[in-house]
């Protein structure tokens, strides 16, 4: 088992990056590249990888009361993940992203993961200063 974990500061309020982080309309904003969520009857959605062009039936869970979303593939069982924005003062959040591979061919290795999750984490930072900009001017 591989587990991976990141970390961004965000200029707004956690509650702001919580909810462009849940949105199921613009999830493909700040995934990866390769990686395509079409929302199904939540939690229940299909996630398509590029990559590897394949299909895996996997759950998203919002939990807005506790700033996290949980995922994970339904079937096989070969990876989860979650994301967790917590405020830090000052109008300032850091949101977490942790991923576990059961499955070590499902696992594209470290450097590839990373990269992948750091690239995630500035997109939604993009993404909610976007937001925070057109809903302050």
């Amino acid at each position: 088992m591989a587990e991976y974990e990141r970390s961004r500061t965000m200029p707004a309020q956690p509650e702001h990056v919580f909810d462009q982080a849940a949105n199921v309309d613009q999830l493909d904003a700040w995934l990866p590249d390769a990686v395509h969520v079409d929302v199904e009857e939540p939690p229940a959605v299909t996630v398509h990888e590029d990559i590897s062009g394949q299909d895996m039936p996997a759950l998203l869970r919002s939990e807005p009361e506790q700033m996290r979303l949980e995922w994970g593939t339904r079937e096989q069982g070969s990876y989860t993940g979650w994301l967790q924005v917590a405020g830090i003062g000052s109008g300032a959040s850091e949101v977490t992203v942790h991923l576990s591979f059961f499955d070590d061919g499902h696992d594209p290795g470290e450097q590839a993961v990373y990269d992948a999750l750091d690239g995630s984490l500035r997109r939604l930072e993009e993404q909610v200063r976007l937001r925070v900009d057109n809903a302050g001017g």
